[in-house]
């Protein structure tokens, strides 16, 4: 399984009025998660889509656990749990400074072309069991 990690600073705008990580924003540390688990790789998104290759979120869980805060340094882990020819899964944990977990989560994506349809994904990426 092919895992990384990253680190994200809480910034001021991604707070609600009590100070906490708004829901939403979650799922745009997701997207930045795993773009660098591919760059780690030695590809980019935009590599990817220059050739005609665009992964969509086709599903999302999240499991929220403890709150984030303004200013609190989370350690988002991202592992491939699975592959298919199509479809890439995620999965996320990520971790508030002193290994509180904040929250865990899955993602499936999906391979489509410039039209939205599905098509195969590059052998590179199935590989990545």
């Amino acid at each position: 399984m092919v895992t990384g990690e990253i680190q994200i600073r809480v910034r001021y705008a991604e707070t609600d009025r009590m100070g906490l990580l708004h829901h939403a924003n979650y799922l745009v540390y997701f997207e930045q998660a795993r773009t660098e688990l591919l760059r780690d790789t030695g590809v980019s998104y935009k590599d990817l889509e220059d050739k005609g290759f665009f992964l969509v979120v086709a599903k999302v869980e999240i499991k929220y656990r403890s709150p984030a805060h303004y200013d609190d340094v989370l350690t988002i882990r991202t592992t491939v749990v699975r592959t298919s020819p199509v479809r890439l899964e995620h999965q996320y944990q990520v971790f508030r400074e002193g290994g509180t977990l904040v929250c865990e989560a899955l993602t499936t994506l999906a391979c489509v072309d410039r039209a939205g349809k599905l098509q195969a994904m590059p052998d590179f990426l199935v590989q990545t069991k």
